[in-house]
């Protein structure tokens, strides 16, 4: 019973003392997840309370579940405008059937990410490179700051891309409310201060209460300044999404982007708090929980959630000791739907829109995007990639070019794999290479190459050319080169071929070819395609310091 809900784990050897650090750190979680409730489904075009079910029920679904004590599941920016790209095609449908659509999503992403936890495919996360995971959610966060024109402005805004919408805005500049912009702007200049100040209560939490009550005050909604509006005081029933107007296709494609992305935002997360708060994030078993807090969104008529940053944050900092923080949280949530939400509705738009540009604008890492210019040019140029498509191409179209852009730049890694050529050192064992050592020589009559990476279908030819390069530069004298293959993990059918050929070529200048230190899986590719029995026991090394013996031995005899 025990591994099936990890809860029962999470709370043993739990002490009374620590209640107290949990009660006020889940209060704290809540209130930081009251802006955010609020203000995200916006991005989606969902109603307010979808996002104050999707902070409620997924923390129930986490906390039975999900492995670790701290961390708390919640809405996120990067998931929500994932989410939206997929809800667009929906354009024509009513609200009801966008919160449809958005439970049927989270259902789909809670599948499946049960389904790579049973496969194994935690891994999966790392597939977005860091550099492109940054380019990515920076793009993806400079689409938010946009898309919050129409909130600042009070205009309808249809357009999308980067400069389209102010091209819009500009052809429609005399419908601008700009009660509602100087209202935006001073919520959004605020927010930066207050973001400065580093105060113990979270900035969008004062401007939620400023908003609200200046509302109350000076009558925001009678002056043309949008609000929130009624919500419902009831909590969500129990459901499942089957009358969804999106297409399987669909489905299935928007989930697996909205999987995708919230998965690897999600475990970067989880790993950045794991080391911040020294506790261990096993990939596959939070893909277990992310699931778990997904289907207890999916049901109960929210979207798909990840880890949140600044939840997890404010917990951490709070003291908060297990789940027992999330559970405080979500009821604390629960009370604020049921008794407190008339308090909501004359909240402002444009507040909000000022919310979700400051947290996006805080998304946009260029502390991260210097460090990888500074690094790696190579990489930086992939991460402008990966921005480029989130920000020019659409959200989706951008999933698709950062998943590319992470293969392109893996092939582009693996079609030359560097290689060195090995000598030896007076008086000493081993092989070292020539061009790092200068004391190493290469051995009279043996070439040794080392070459560093997998040999596969796409960089065998250029394998080839570079072997059949450094042999015509060799001396008339030699007669052996041996590939140290002790930095080749994998090899297929295409790198087998190519080997015998290469082996054939030589035989015929005379030089006889070997490979020494061959892995397993390499070594059984290259043996069911007969290059080993055709190549010969005796140029087959299991170590390659059995080279010089066996060198020295045919130098004899022959």
């Amino acid at each position: 019973m025990l591994p099936r809900f990890p809860i029962l784990l999470g709370f043993s050897g739990y002490k009374a003392d620590w209640l107290r650090y949990d009660v006020t750190a889940g209060l704290a979680v809540a209130a930081v997840a009251i802006p955010s409730a609020i203000a995200y489904p916006a991005i989606a075009g969902l109603p307010v309370e979808v996002g104050i079910y999707s902070s409620i029920l997924p923390l129930l679904g986490y906390a039975l579940f999900g492995p670790s004590r701290q961390l708390i599941i919640g809405p996120d920016a990067a998931t929500m405008t994932v989410l939206a790209a997929v809800l667009a095609s929906m354009s024509a449908a009513t609200p009801a059937d966008r919160v449809v659509a958005a439970a049927a999503l989270a259902l789909s992403v809670g599948v499946l990410c049960i389904a790579a936890a049973k496969l194994g495919l935690g891994a999966i996360a790392a597939f977005l490179s860091r550099p492109i995971l940054i380019g990515f959610i920076s793009g993806i966060s400079i689409s938010i700051l946009v898309g919050q024109i129409g909130r600042f402005t009070g205009v309808r805004i249809e357009a999308d891309g980067l400069f389209p919408p102010f091209i819009e805005l500009f052809q429609k500049v005399d419908l601008i409310h700009w009660p509602s912009v100087m209202l935006g702007v001073t919520m959004f200049a605020l927010l930066l201060l207050l973001g400065r100040l580093r105060l113990p209560i979270p900035g969008p939490l004062i401007v939620v209460v400023m908003a609200g009550v200046a509302s109350a005050l000076f009558d925001f909604e009678g002056r043309g300044i949008q609000v929130v509006g009624g919500l419902p005081e009831v909590f969500p029933a129990l459901s499942f999404p089957s009358d969804v107007k999106l297409s399987m296709r669909e489905l299935l494609l928007g989930a697996g982007a909205v999987w995708l992305v919230s998965l690897s935002s999600g475990l970067v997360a989880a790993r950045s708090f794991g080391a911040r708060g020294k506790f261990e994030v096993e990939a596959d078993k939070e893909l277990v929980g992310f699931g778990a807090a997904n289907i207890a969104s999916g049901l109960f008529s929210g979207f798909p959630v990840t880890v949140s940053d600044s939840r997890t944050a404010i917990n951490m900092s709070a003291g908060g000791r297990s789940q027992m923080s999330g559970l405080v949280a979500a009821f604390a949530l629960t009370m604020l739907l049921l008794y407190l939400n008339n308090a909501l509705r004359l909240l402002p738009i444009p507040a909000l829109g000022a919310i979700l540009a400051a947290a996006a604008l805080s998304l946009i890492d260029i502390a991260g995007l210097r460090e990888i210019w500074r690094v790696s040019r190579l990489e930086f140029v992939f991460a402008l990639i990966s921005m480029w498509g989130a920000i020019s191409l659409g959200v989706l179209s951008g999933v698709v070019i950062a998943v590319s852009a992470t293969l392109l730049y893996v092939l582009l890694k693996e079609m030359r794999p560097r290689d060195a050529m090995l000598g030896r050192i007076a008086g000493k064992p081993g092989f070292y290479k020539l061009h790092r050592s200068r004391a190493a020589q290469p051995v009279p009559g043996l070439a040794v190459n080392l070459i560093q990476g997998s040999i596969l279908f796409f960089n065998a030819d250029y394998v080839r050319t570079r072997l059949e390069g450094l042999a015509g530069e060799l001396p008339s004298d030699a007669r052996w080169f041996v590939l140290d293959a002790s930095a080749i993990a994998q090899v297929d059918s295409t790198a087998a071929a190519m080997l015998e050929e290469v082996r054939t070529t030589f035989a015929e200048r005379g030089l006889m070819f070997g490979v020494a230190e061959l892995h397993k899986e390499p070594m059984e590719i290259l043996r069911r395609s007969g290059f080993l029995g055709k190549l010969g026991a005796s140029m087959i090394f299991e170590d390659l310091e059995d080279v010089m013996p066996a060198f020295e031995r045919f130098c004899i005899l022959s």
